[in-house]
C-alpha cells in the first residue's frame, strides 16, 4: 500500500513537472516580444539575478554615463539587503521588476512554495515603496499556477529575444561582444545579468557593454525600458 501511494505521488509530481515544461515551451513560442522587435532599432537592456553590491553600482555608473534607462529583474531577497541600490535605480529612471524571491525554479516548486514566493516577494518590495509591474521567472520557466499568480498580482510576464549566456565562466568579454553583434539585428530585448554568475561574470558583462554601447549608438540604436516595449505593441 505504501509503495502504491509513493508511486502515485511520484507520478503526480512527474505530471506536474511535465505540465510546467509544456507551459514554458508554449509561452516561449508565443513570446509577444518577438512581434515588438520586428521593426526599428530599439534595444531594451534587462538585467537578472541582482542586485549585487560588487557589480550593480558599476553597471549603474555605466548606464548613467550614456543616459540609458534599463530594466532590472531583481531578487526580492536582494531588495532587503541593498535598499540603497534599489532607491538609486528608481531615482535614475530604471524600471524595477521581480525575478522571484531567491531564484528558485518555478517548475519544481510545489504550489504552496510558489504562492509563498510571490507573496513574500511582493511584501518585500511593498516595504521598500516599490510598485512592481513586470516579472521574469528564473530561467524563463513557468507553470500554469505561475501565470495565474502573475495575473493575481497584476504583473506582466517578460521573457527576452536575445540571451547570450553571460553568467558562464567561459563567457569572455570578447565572446560576449561577438554574440551581441551576431544575434542583434534590429530591435531586441536583451537578457543580461548583474548578479550571480561564475568568477565575477557580471564584470565581464559590464566590460562587454562598455564596448558595445558606443557601437550601438553610432549605428543608430536607441535604448528603452521594457515599459516602452509593452506600450508599443506587445499586447
Amino acid at each position: 500500500m505504501v509503495i502504491k501511494i509513493f508511486l502515485a505521488g511520484l507520478a503526480l509530481y512527474a505530471g506536474y513537472l511535465l505540465l510546467g515544461a509544456v507551459t514554458t515551451v508554449i509561452l516561449r513560442l508565443k513570446n509577444p516580444l518577438h512581434k515588438a522587435c520586428q521593426t526599428g532599432k530599439r534595444l531594451c537592456l534587462t538585467f537578472d539575478d541582482g542586485m549585487d553590491s560588487r557589480y550593480t553600482p558599476k553597471l549603474l555608473d555605466l548606464l548613467a554615463e550614456y543616459d540609458i534607462h534599463a530594466t532590472f529583474f531583481i531578487l526580492a531577497r536582494s531588495a532587503e539587503l541593498y535598499p540603497d541600490i534599489l532607491q538609486r535605480m528608481k531615482q535614475e529612471g530604471h524600471v524595477v521588476g521581480l525575478h522571484s524571491l531567491d531564484h528558485q525554479n518555478q517548475i519544481i516548486q510545489l504550489p504552496h512554495q510558489l504562492w509563498m514566493d510571490f507573496h513574500k516577494s511582493t511584501e518585500i518590495f511593498a516595504a521598500q515603496n516599490t510598485r512592481l509591474t513586470f516579472y521574469r521567472p528564473p530561467w524563463g520557466h513557468v507553470t500554469p499556477l505561475g501565470l495565474w499568480l502573475c495575473r493575481h498580482y497584476h504583473l506582466n510576464l517578460v521573457l527576452w529575444t536575445v540571451i547570450i549566456g553571460d553568467w558562464s565562466k567561459k563567457a569572455t568579454t570578447e565572446r560576449l561582444c561577438q554574440k551581441l553583434r551576431t544575434q542583434i539585428h534590429g530591435s531586441a530585448v536583451i537578457c543580461l545579468h548583474d548578479g550571480r554568475g561564475t568568477n565575477d561574470a557580471p564584470l565581464r558583462t559590464i566590460a562587454a557593454l562598455e564596448t558595445m554601447i558606443p557601437q550601438w549608438k553610432k549605428e543608430g540604436y536607441t535604448f528603452e525600458t521594457i515599459s516602452n516595449f509593452f506600450e508599443k505593441g506587445t499586447h
